[in-house]
């Protein structure tokens, strides 16, 4: 699932990226008449623009050599974030009734058909038990081993991808601080070019600098969202293995003394 989403990340960002060079083909073979009198325009239409227009026209402003490097970072942290969720969704289940079932079973079959209840139920909660009924037979410090040992291996699971996540959470703003930079430095230049201190020297590099400064922010902000999310997610599901491993050998405790 996370090869998918890493494909249909990478598919966006090209359509994207095609589009986006279009438009910016476009705009450069206007005649200059023609750019002045459609920025007047888009200024006197702006507040009926809708938010992905105007999201598009930001980002052509900002250049492409800064803004298509945090856009990417973004897409990719999204396509992750994404992938925890719908993992950790679908192994999510009812704990209290699988317990039930598996209790059940054991009272009524035995081990093995507890461990096909755990066999056809998703989630780390019944692959645990699994691993725990699969060891009865080497006696209960087994099992307790094989329960702490396995439980450490499907944290690893859930957490899988967050090292990622984590990361473009620092990388987004520092690419966007990192684009503010160049632009100071292309308006340094300008004015040292000139000669003479002029705001329209200036404009498009402070632009170039605040608006890479703002998309790397935003980037960063969504990650983090999507990181806290996932990760109060799994801190929930640990939890519940955590108790539910405790209750699997109390249950063995009690068979092994009929």
């Amino acid at each position: 699932m996370k090869k998918l989403f890493l494909v249909l990340a990478a598919a966006v960002m090209t359509f994207g990226t095609a589009i986006a060079q279009e438009v910016a083909t476009a705009a450069a073979e206007q005649p200059a008449t023609e750019v002045v009198a459609e920025t007047v325009n888009a200024e006197t239409a702006l507040a009926g623009e809708s938010l992905h227009y105007v999201l598009m026209q930001k980002f052509l402003e900002g250049g492409w050599g800064w803004m298509l490097p945090i856009l990417i970072v973004l897409v990719l942290g999204l396509a992750i974030a994404v992938e925890r969720i719908l993992f950790l969704t679908l192994s999510t289940i009812n704990t209290k009734a699988f317990i039930a079932q598996v209790e059940k079973a054991l009272a009524e079959g035995g081990i093995e058909a507890a461990k096909d209840v755990c066999r056809n139920k998703r989630g780390p909660i019944a692959s645990i038990f699994y691993q725990g009924l699969d060891r009865y037979h080497l006696g209960l410090d087994a099992v307790e081993k094989a329960v702490v040992s396995y439980g450490s291996v499907q944290t690893g699971r859930l957490e899988s991808g967050l090292g990622w996540l984590s990361l473009f959470i620092s990388l987004s703003p520092s690419l966007g601080f990192m684009g503010t930079v160049v632009g100071l430095v292309q308006s340094f230049d300008s004015i040292q070019a000139a000669g003479d201190i002029s705001p329209a020297l200036v404009a498009g590099g402070m632009k170039v600098a605040l608006l890479t400064t703002l998309l790397g922010l935003i980037a960063a902000m969504v990650h983090q969202v999507f990181y806290n999310f996932v990760i109060v997610k799994i801190d929930g599901m640990v939890n519940e293995m955590e108790d539910a491993s405790i209750t699997l050998t109390d249950m063995l405790t009690a068979y092994n003394k009929k």
